[in-house]
């Protein structure tokens, strides 16, 4: 005899939870969906595991309205890893170059300038989206490279905040479908040296404010949870209080 389905509460609103590192969006969506004990959730636009940030998910109604944020702008803080480049355009990939630095800061100034405004990008081999039914990372696992056809997005600005030696560190304010490793490997061709993403966090999707952020650990401090031995149950009223309202997301429904 199967178990009766547990009932979870109908829970509406928007939690914008900061995403640890290493762990997949849809994973860490299900626990806060637990922790919140709510039948419905779903975030807006993943983060690659190794990235960290702004997830902003939607509960009960919210979701109806969460692809307003997916094409929304976002901003990034990257560190990149200059003068080698991998498959994967991440410190998780493979090197598959290792070139001299000999450009100059001009140089640098000049190929970022270049990224600008609206500009056509070839989506990377690793990523989500797919081909003929399966996902461009399954094809490219297998050594496999497929068609992907470019796609247009907006670069609204890009910022240094240091370069030391090897490293590059950037805040980037991109449209949506902007892929921030693709960028990085973009500019480490033009500079002639390759580079890498070796740190990647999400700032901003649509006004939100990073402020406004709680990790999962937070959050499941604020439930009262043992995380140890889940002796405690979690209190989810005290949860609710941190979710943002849904006229938060009003200004980018049209009217």
């Amino acid at each position: 005899m199967s178990c009766p389905r547990r009932r979870g509460r109908d829970v509406h609103g928007i939690f914008l939870l900061d995403k640890q590192h290493g762990v997949s969006s849809n994973n860490v969506l299900q626990k806060v969906k637990r922790l919140f004990n709510a039948n419905k959730a779903g975030h807006t636009g993943s983060l690659d595991p190794m990235a960290t940030g702004m997830l902003p998910i939607c509960f009960g109604k919210s979701t109806k309205f969460s692809h307003y944020l997916l094409n929304s702008d976002k901003r990034y803080h990257v560190i990149a890893r200059l003068g080698q480049r991998t498959d994967t355009s991440d410190a998780d990939g493979n090197i598959i170059a290792i070139r001299p630095m000999t450009f100059s800061r001009h140089d640098l100034n000049a190929a970022l300038e270049r990224f600008l405004g609206e500009t056509m990008q070839v989506p990377t081999m690793f990523s989500a989206l797919k081909y003929q039914g399966r996902k461009l990372y399954e094809y490219a696992r297998e050594g496999i490279t497929v068609p992907r056809q470019a796609r247009p997005i907006t670069v609204f600005a890009i910022q240094i905040i240091r370069w030391e030696g090897n490293q590059l560190e950037l805040t980037i304010h991109v449209s949506k479908g902007t892929y921030i490793r693709t960028i990085i490997d973009d500019l480490g061709e033009q500079l002639g040296c390759g580079a890498h993403v070796i740190m990647l966090r999400r700032l901003q999707v649509a006004h939100y404010p990073i402020e406004k952020m709680m990790t999962l650990e937070e959050l499941q401090a604020r439930a009262l949870i043992d995380t140890v031995n889940e002796a405690e149950t979690p209190d989810y009223m005290l949860l609710d209080k941190f979710l943002l309202p849904m006229d938060s997301l009003m200004e980018y429904i049209p009217c």
